[in-house]
């Protein structure tokens, strides 16, 4: 008997072909414009919120329009502008020494086995030391100066460069080791094709995690014995209770942080183009 003339109750199912299944792709999700910005904002609105209505006192915390006001003040002035200045200038000079040394210890410990003997040990212990910590030992050694201020800064940029940079070159995979044997590399070049790149993400973590920690200091040092800089104004206006010059100097903080992390995230990116992340 034929299939067709079978009752249709009797007649053997075809199945449907499975639908193509959507790739789910591993990551944290769709790309949000102006994402970053949505916390900062939420905080401005619900602080612009309690001002209004009274909530927040204003000898507690000034509205965001005084502080607005108190900035274009300080502009109008010069004030703002040369502490501005002499903060950028500190925090510069200690984040170039720092870095370069930093990386210079942590390239001599991370190919060399003398080196690490004799480097590493020191750096880690000073890596448990609090930097703030050395404040009064410096001061006997170099005086409250400038000289002080910058020694600081760069001692905390040279161990978050130290211990990046060194992670980055001892963390390289063995196999990359193997193919520069196979491949008869002589020692230099195998620091330039090999070791180098493959430390790459490391500095650019210690980049990162360095001018923060600059800031962080700069704020400390600024407030010891200083003539000028944005700690120094923040300082004076502590004296007089006007928390919106406070709260001026915290923004230009934040700004000075944010955009140098932007800047070198954004160099990362241009610099390791090769690498595939979570969020690329």
């Amino acid at each position: 008997m034929a299939i067709n003339t079978l009752p249709a109750a009797l007649r053997p199912r075809t199945l449907a072909p499975p639908a193509p299944r959507s790739r789910r792709r591993l990551g944290p999700g769709k790309h949000i414009p102006y994402g970053r910005a949505i916390g900062p904002v939420l905080i401005i609105a619900l602080w612009s919120a309690a001002s209004a209505t009274g909530l927040l006192d204003p000898r507690m915390l000034s509205a965001p329009w005084t502080v607005v006001s108190t900035a274009g003040d300080l502009i109008a002035t010069g004030d703002l502008q040369r502490n501005v200045l002499a903060s950028l200038e500190r925090a510069l000079i200690g984040f170039v020494i720092g870095g370069v040394i930093g990386t210079a210890l942590a390239i001599a410990a991370g190919v060399s086995r003398l080196g690490e003997a004799f480097i590493d040990g020191p750096v880690q212990i000073k890596r448990a030391i609090p930097t703030i910590g050395l404040i009064p030992l410096l001061i006997l050694w170099l005086g409250i100066n400038e000289t002080f201020k910058i020694v600081l800064i760069a001692i905390a940029v040279a161990v978050n460069m130290y211990i990046q940079v060194f992670a980055g070159l001892t963390g390289i995979e063995h196999r990359y080791v193997e193919l520069a044997e196979v491949q008869g590399y002589r020692r230099w070049e195998f620091l330039r094709h090999v070791v180098f790149p493959g430390a790459l993400p490391g500095f650019f973590v210690g980049l990162r995690l360095s001018v923060t920690a600059s800031w962080l200091i700069l704020i400390t040092v600024e407030q010891i014995n200083a003539l000028s800089g944005v700690g120094y104004m923040m300082s004076q206006a502590q004296l007089y209770a006007q928390t919106d010059v406070i709260v001026v100097g915290l923004v230009v903080y934040g700004i000075f942080g944010y955009s140098s992390d932007l800047f070198i995230r954004r160099v990362e990116r241009r610099v390791l183009s090769w690498r595939r992340t979570l969020t690329s």
